[in-house]
């Protein structure tokens, strides 16, 4: 409940959503604000969240409710917000107050989106589970965070219902998971089924830290293991069992979001939400098959640069199948991608003007996950490398993943979001995958200015990540629009992209499990190149990549036409950025 005081004086200042009269230029800025602290109060306390804590996005003593008639609530509320800023007049708005009033929109818009096609009854993919979205991956700080994450634990039971509730509202309606892509992951479950200390809950009980007396520690063991014994083994048990006899059972068996209800509008709604901008598949698809034909030529240039004598088909056999490109023990694996990060690091201060503090670890992709997980996935905290299934997991690919998910990637782009200037709350805890992976990609390309490619089979690698992003383009759309077949989009992708066919799988399942989200990564990073080729041909001997990496960074996550506006305002402004002082690391009371 706490954040609830901040909330009730906003909403005092306002009236109740959907009752604000209509604002003129001069009141804009002060009646937004007190709307944005308001909803990030709400959205924290929905999200069972502590937005007060020292810690961004600490979990509250219980798991957020997700049952229909909470799901319904929030859209209502969220409809009035939305009506309360557009009768606000955001028009006459400039500078941050416009960027934040666009940021704010969109994020309401996504959200209504969701809730109005109950995306909620599918409430897991091909890898990602809610079942593991709260499993910790190491201890906590203090005794009382260890005490709402025991409230977490029990409260499993009722989460666990409210989506198997969902769930069978969903095969109700057609509204479903595809079962291709969801076949076998009922395993993640499996680990979770345990009574004793190898539970994956139990984790962080195991790495307790010394501010807590020993007795105390002891005492909150013992009730884990009872928690975990009496509450956390019957809900997985019983989850497993509606998924193996009940949902994959009912699950749909075609692949297309077209077919499912309303498939065409949502589709584009999740083509809008993931990228941000207002293309069509139609579009999105042409995009696709031109720059696989682009990056095409570029393998065969590189190809032979690697002195390799025959064709592309039989260069991608000879990468996916020869010893030298795969590590041989899971170490070599994350001990060459810390080498990588390493080499990054060297490079950074020629690369990007203002560089944060917190520095992020590497890590293993846990046991229960790496079967059916991504290569890598970055985070504030750390960044999880995929050790499972060794020969599917090419070294000659590694530079370009560790660039994307790790340093100047994903985690590099948080690290830089927890120091940000003060602004809105909301603003530091938002995320826009065409920004976002968009800018991950780019930082692939930007290997290349860095000097981290070391070898003709590195470069491949490059082309390679850059191709499967832009063979997505085709086969999200060719799925979801056009009707293909997983057969068919599993050949496109074989036939393009030199990546192992467990990854090519893998892959694929994910795209026909979360439509949409796979074009995003393309798109954002065909624009952030189209504004550096612009800015460099406008600013000449005046372009500074670190000013360019700086203008685009410091925005934060934001949707791609408001970097539009931000990099023909940087242009304009002659490459030069406004100064914006940093916030220390260790504050993170925004």
């Amino acid at each position: 409940m706490r954040g609830m005081v901040a909330m009730a004086g906003a909403l005092w200042f306002l009236g109740a959503p959907g009752v604000l009269a209509q604002s003129g230029p001069s009141d804009a800025v002060p009646k937004l604000n007190a709307i944005y602290q308001a909803e990030w109060e709400w959205w924290k306390n929905e999200m069972a969240e502590e937005p007060d804590d020292e810690r961004p996005g600490e979990e509250s003593d219980h798991l957020a409710r997700v049952d229909e008639a909470s799901q319904q609530a929030r859209l209502a509320h969220l409809q009035a917000v939305l009506a309360d800023v557009n009768r606000i007049g955001t028009a006459s708005l400039t500078g941050e107050d416009k960027v934040n009033a666009e940021i704010f929109r969109t994020i309401l818009e996504e959200r209504i989106s969701d809730l109005r096609f109950k995306t909620y009854q599918t409430p897991f993919n091909a890898d990602s589970f809610f079942w593991t979205e709260f499993t910790p991956r190491e201890g906590f700080p203090d005794q009382e965070a260890y005490r709402r994450y025991l409230g977490r634990l029990a409260d499993v039971p009722r989460y666990f219902d409210e989506h198997i509730a969902n769930m069978r509202a969903g095969l109700k309606r057609g509204f479903t998971v595809p079962k291709v892509s969801v076949m076998g992951r009922d395993k993640t479950i499996e680990p979770y089924l345990a009574t004793d200390d190898t539970n994956p809950l139990f984790l962080p009980f195991t790495q307790m830290p010394a501010n807590i007396a020993a007795g105390d520690q002891e005492r909150i063991r013992s009730e884990a293991r009872d928690v975990i014994a009496k509450q956390i083994a019957p809900a997985y048990t019983k989850l497993l069992e509606f998924i193996r006899k009940e949902y994959l059972a009912k699950a749909r068996t075609s692949i297309s979001a077209s077919t499912l209800p309303d498939g065409a509008k949502f589709y584009q709604a999740r083509i809008e939400k993931f990228t941000t901008l207002e293309l069509t598949a139609e579009q999105i698809h042409q995009i696709g098959l031109g720059e696989v034909a682009r990056i095409k030529e570029e393998m065969q240039t590189t190809m032979q640069k690697a002195g390799f004598k025959g064709t592309l088909p039989e260069f991608y056999q000879f990468l996916r199948t020869d010893p030298q490109f795969y590590a041989k023990t899971p170490h070599q694996l994350i001990a060459e991608a810390a080498y990588i990060v390493k080499k990054s690091d060297l490079k950074l201060k020629d690369t990007i003007g203002t560089l944060p503090r917190f520095r992020h670890g590497i890590l293993p992709v846990p046991d229960a996950l790496a079967p059916i997980y991504t290569g890598g996935r970055g985070g504030l905290e750390s960044c999880l490398f995929n050790t499972y299934n060794l020969p599917a997991r090419p070294l000659y690919t590694l530079p370009s993943l560790v660039l994307h998910e790790c340093t100047p990637g994903h985690s590099f782009q948080a690290a830089l979001a927890l120091e940000a200037p003060e602004r809105p709350k909301f603003r530091n805890d938002v995320y826009f995958s065409g920004y976002g992976e968009g800018w991950g990609l780019y930082t692939e390309w930007l290997g290349r200015v860095m000097g981290i490619y070391e070898t003709p089979y590195e470069e491949f690698g490059q082309l390679t990540y850059e191709m499967w992003r832009a063979a997505r383009l085709v086969v999200d759309t060719g799925i979801h629009h056009y009707g293909w077949s997983r057969d068919q989009a599993l050949q496109y992708m074989k036939d393009n992209v030199a990546l192992s066919t467990h990854e090519i799988t893998t892959e694929v399942d994910r795209y026909i499990a979360w439509p949409g989200q796979a074009v995003a990564y393309k798109l954002g990073e065909l624009q952030i190149r189209r504004h550096r080729r612009d800015a460099e041909q406008a600013l000449g001997p005046k372009f500074d990549q670190r000013k360019f990496h700086d203008a685009i960074l410091a925005l934060g996550a934001v949707p791609l036409p408001v970097l539009e506006q931000r990099m023909a305002q940087f242009i304009a402004d002659g490459g030069e950025n406004p100064s914006t002082p940093s916030r220390d690391p260790a504050d993170h009371s925004n």
